[in-house]
């Protein structure tokens, strides 16, 4: 009872702390910032939030209208993360203070109840993970995601989760539970299978042995589970060596489906990318200005010579699923590279209408 007792005090709003540091101004909201012995390095800026639900902008590809977002910036740290620039939005850099300034929307679960309980919400498809993760370290501390996931199920909202958090192991019963209630997808994150290179370039990320056995435990779980083998580096971890072995242990682990995507270099995570890239690999950077010279993506030719090369072995482990099996939504492609799939088992896929009850049995079925 007692470390229960010490665990949710952590989490109180007035709980006198020493760590507690002068606040951020340009966070609305703000209650305060603090610094705490098991996250070294990080702030921890805890704002009430006054929404939850986030609309795609109309026109998107993506295959969900609305994202939930419980966090702002990320303790993975990945040098390439597409994500850095939102930090601009607070007066923050998208280097050190996207990976150590931690914006934290401690009410989001309570918030969110209030928004799926308005009669307009259609309970469309709601994503998380979108932006930054929702099971990066400081989940541990605020105990978010169990409350959005409680929420969007009771709700009768569909919802999908992508992740490089192994954290979400602790939440496999209560996400178990809400696929029985609503359809749900997850998905994990691995892009990189080398021990050097992931210490690099993704420092506070679980190791991708890790979220491997995250993937078993999913789908050990009876849950789907597709993988994102993303992103792909050009001149790093495109060779064929790299992902037959990438591959091979995303099949052994038990994915439902796999989805390859290269690297794209947004405004902010390109600057620090290219910063890494000059210092640690010199000799590659004609190539990644040839790539990426006109824009964040990289052209066509290599998302078709990437394709080329993984197909083969796609079709070797039996994940080669073509389109229409669940992993995509027609019209719905990937962030620059309209005929990628979703991975099968990333998305929740909708569930067959339930029969007609007939008029003079429905009062009889009526439970409130």
């Amino acid at each position: 009872m007692f470390g229960w007792a010490m665990r949710w005090d952590a989490q109180r709003l007035d709980l006198d702390e020493p760590e507690t540091l002068p606040g951020l101004p340009t966070v609305r909201g703000l209650l305060r910032s603090v610094q705490v012995p098991e996250f070294p390095g990080l702030t921890l800026h805890e704002v009430r939030c006054k929404s939850a639900l986030n609309a795609v902008p109309a026109g998107s590809a993506m295959p969900f209208g609305h994202t939930v977002n419980t966090f702002r910036g990320c303790s993975h740290s990945c040098v390439y993360c597409f994500a850095r620039g939102t930090h601009e939005w607070l007066e923050l850099d998208t280097g050190r203070d996207f990976d150590s300034q931690i914006v934290v929307k401690t009410n989001v679960a309570e918030v969110l109840r209030r928004e799926l309980a308005r009669p307009s919400w259609t309970r469309g498809h709601v994503a998380l993970g979108t932006n930054t993760d929702p099971y990066q370290r400081a989940e541990g501390r605020y105990r978010l995601m169990p409350g959005v996931i409680s929420a969007l199920a009771a709700s009768g909202t569909p919802f999908s989760v992508l992740t490089k958090g192994t954290l979400l192991r602790r939440d496999l019963p209560l996400l178990a539970a809400a696929a029985g209630d609503v359809p749900i997808g997850l998905g994990v994150s691995i892009a990189i299978w080398d021990d050097e290179l992931h210490a690099a370039l993704e420092p506070g990320a679980p190791s991708p042995r890790a979220r491997l056995e995250l993937v078993r435990a999913v789908t050990d779980a009876g849950l789907p589970c597709g993988v994102f083998l993303a992103p792909v580096l050009p001149g790093l971890t495109d060779t064929r060596e790299h992902l037959e072995r990438a591959v091979g242990a995303i099949a052994d682990a038990g994915a439902t489906g796999v989805t390859v995507v290269p690297l794209h270099l947004r405004p902010g995570a390109r600057e620090w990318f290219t910063g890494w890239l000059t210092r640690e690999h010199p000799t590659l950077l004609p190539r990644y200005r040839a790539l990426y010279g006109r824009g964040a993506y990289v052209p066509a030719e290599y998302r078709a010579w990437l394709a080329r090369r993984v197909a083969p072995l796609l079709a070797r482990h039996g994940l080669d699923r073509p389109a229409g099996s669940g992993a995509r939504t027609p019209g719905a492609g990937l962030p620059g590279d309209d005929e990628a799939s979703f991975p099968a088992g990333s998305l929740p896929v909708p569930r067959a209408s339930p029969p007609t009850v007939p008029a003079d049995t429905a009062e009889q079925l009526t439970l409130c």
